[in-house]
């Protein structure tokens, strides 16, 4: 079986050959394609430290969860690194492992879909649909997080329209729900400066807001839990920049003063990026739209332990770390 390993940077040491897939989104997905992400090697724990495995633990996982995220499906031609049709068998191939890995619950953390050029409502609505569906094959509970193309020719209230999560009424932009002793909050950063919700395009990608109410609805939510608490969000929430949301710090502020929340998940920047800011962990995954061919997927399974360190198994391009309780 291959292994794959990481170095001190988060970069695979493994070379692969896109010559046999470039240009043939179609491949066949094979049982061997998964057990060849399933053995990893985690580096960089620390300086000098031993490679372990991630199954080498005296701890029990307590909940196994799927995240996923910037498929950016459409029927468009690929642009730069964007690989726009192979996004429909790349989301196969994680659903695929998933159900086979019967994880709890699959997220993804936005940007669905994408629109074509020119862009249309009806063309948009039907790549959303399509893979969706794609998604929607995950056998247990599942979950989406909106992303900015999530909305870029469409309204949020259409999107919610086609998407489905379990037990969520269809109308929530941002919710919580508990699972095996744990809470988990999934955020909606797609809103303006002015507070306007992102509708249609009529928005910059780097004006990505938390807006008042939400914020207030997020101090509540934390205030009326006393379980251990993940969050979920789109852009990025551990920084400044034109990938993260502009009042990050202000949403930090709120997980920091409650002391329950472990680790973020979030997607939007497509190289990923990881980073540990008063205690908690901010995991970036890597885009699933980037790169073409199989070995170009990414997606995740991150295991929660019951002493609340967390193990991420990077699948294809994602990145495999140990996050360490504080």
């Amino acid at each position: 079986m291959l292994c794959q390993e990481y170095n001190m940077n988060g970069q695979s040491n493994n070379k692969h050959s896109l010559s046999d897939h470039m240009g043939d989104p179609t491949w066949v997905i094979t049982r061997r394609d998964f057990l060849k992400a399933s053995c990893f090697v985690i580096a960089g724990l620390s300086v000098g430290a031993p490679f372990a495995y991630a199954d080498e633990t005296d701890h029990k996982t307590k909940l196994r969860f799927g995240i996923v995220t910037d498929a950016h499906y459409a029927e468009a031609a690929a642009r730069g690194v964007r690989h726009y049709r192979e996004s429909v068998a790349k989301m196969t191939e994680c659903v695929t492992l998933m159900n086979d890995k019967k994880v709890d619950f699959l997220i993804e953390l936005g940007d669905l879909k994408d629109q074509a050029d020119p862009p249309t409502e009806k063309s948009t609505i039907s790549y959303l649909q399509t893979i969706e569906q794609v998604f929607r094959k995950f056998k247990a509970n599942k979950y989406h997080v909106l992303g900015n193309h999530d909305v870029d020719s469409i309204s949020k209230d259409q999107f919610l329209a086609i998407v489905s999560n379990t037990n969520i009424p269809r109308e929530s932009k941002y919710y919580s729900f508990d699972l095996k002793g744990l809470h988990f909050i999934v955020l909606d950063a797609n809103y303006r400066a002015d507070g306007l919700d992102y509708d249609s395009g009529n928005f910059k990608w780097t004006d990505a807001n938390v807006p008042r109410a939400e914020l207030n609805w997020l101090e509540r939510d934390l205030a009326f839990t006393s379980k251990p608490v993940i969050v979920f969000v789109h852009q990025q929430l551990d920084g400044e920049g034109s990938h993260y949301v502009k009042n990050a710090a202000d949403v930090r502020l709120i997980l920091q003063k409650h002391q329950r929340v472990l680790a973020v998940f979030q997607g939007h920047n497509h190289a990923g990026y990881y980073s540990r800011i008063e205690g908690i962990h901010y995991y970036t995954l890597k885009a699933m739209v980037a790169g073409s061919g199989e070995e170009n997927n990414s997606y995740a399974i991150v295991e929660i332990n019951d002493n609340h360190t967390f193990t991420v198994t990077g699948y294809r391009r994602a990145i495999s770390k140990k996050l360490e309780k504080a």
